[in-house]
């Protein structure tokens, strides 16, 4: 991760399968690979299906509807450019598609939050290069 002009909070490494998931947030669009041999979804990124063995996917666009699946709250920031956000409650998103999505919900206290809550999609652009999948309530 990295800090660039326009935030001080650490940056996604733009390389590699990242780079290209991130992309599509930049387009403020949510993708995730999919397998064309088995059609099963995965996130993280990697090169090969886990379930099958195929090296044929491709990024598929997401419904962008999720579950709220787990979180817990960070109080005291281990890095200072997040003091200000405590407490807040890094997420566990469950999106339909099967796949689970560290993000954050931004509309929502973290003593307000419920195991299942309906999600959706937004975009927070950090800089005019990076943006960030986050969740509102659906």
């Amino acid at each position: 991760m990295t800090t660039e002009a326009g935030s001080s909070k650490p940056l996604p490494a733009m390389r590699g399968l990242a780079a290209q998931f991130y992309e599509s947030c930049r387009r403020h669009e949510l993708r995730f690979q999919r397998c064309r041999s088995c059609s099963a979804w995965r996130h993280v990124p990697r090169e090969m299906c886990p379930g099958c063995g195929s090296w044929d996917w491709h990024w598929a666009p997401s419904s962008g509807r999720g579950r709220l699946f787990s979180w817990t709250v960070v109080a005291r920031p281990l890095h200072p450019a997040f003091a200000a956000a405590a407490p807040y409650a890094p997420a566990v998103i469950e999106m339909e598609e099967g796949v689970r999505l560290l993000s954050c919900v931004v509309d929502t206290p973290p003593d307000e939050l419920t195991i299942g809550m309906p999600l959706t999609v937004d975009f927070e652009d950090l800089t005019l290069d990076i943006s960030l999948p986050v969740f509102r309530r659906a």
